[in-house]
């Protein structure tokens, strides 16, 4: 309770002062309990708090010794869970994870390991956000105008402009099959 009348700025000397790695790692592991984060967001969160640079490195360390921290398994679940609730296109995924502190050669890994799994991985992502996003873009009664749009929601979410062009043509050819 005495620690909610100080201010920001004194919560940090504090933290400054602090010389037992134990408080530093219990810290991090509170910042853990919500959800898996990257090594560079702990780093950060701990880092802003005020904790000495040493003792940050050495929760960090410590963590990714007991499995806790693991850049490349945060990486994975990341686009997994990106994939399933929320599609997105690699430029997408890439510029998330870059955010999240995961090193260029992770993402590599990470995304190749994605699209080995399935070539048209991305395209998938885009059918499921069309699809997401079927009634608004049905409001749109001009075929050409709906296409338009459908493509600008998928460079919005990162796709490239070829998988936007093949998702795109697909929703207006769904909706307009040629006449006989």
């Amino acid at each position: 309770m005495a620690a909610r009348g100080k201010s920001l700025a004194e919560r940090r000397a504090e933290r400054a002062e602090i010389d037992d790695p134990a408080v530093v790692l219990e810290a991090a592991l509170r910042f853990l309990e919500a959800r898996a984060r990257s090594e560079a967001e702990v780093r950060r969160r701990l880092t802003s708090a005020g904790y000495r640079s040493d003792l940050v490195d050495g929760a960090v360390v410590r963590l990714a010794e007991l499995g806790i921290l693991d850049d490349e398994a945060f990486a994975r679940a990341w686009v997994e869970s990106r994939d399933r609730a929320r599609p997105r296109g690699e430029r997408a995924l890439r510029r998330e994870l870059s955010l999240k502190g995961i090193d260029r050669d992770v993402q590599d890994e990470v995304l190749d390991d994605r699209r080995d799994e399935d070539a048209d991985v991305d395209l998938e992502a885009a059918r499921r956000l069309l699809a997401r996003n079927a009634r608004s873009l049905n409001r749109v009664a001009d075929p050409r105008a709906r296409r338009q749009r459908a493509y600008a929601l998928l460079a919005r979410n990162g796709f490239d402009p070829d998988v936007c062009r093949l998702a795109s043509a697909e929703l207006a050819a769904v909706d307009d099959p040629p006449a006989d």
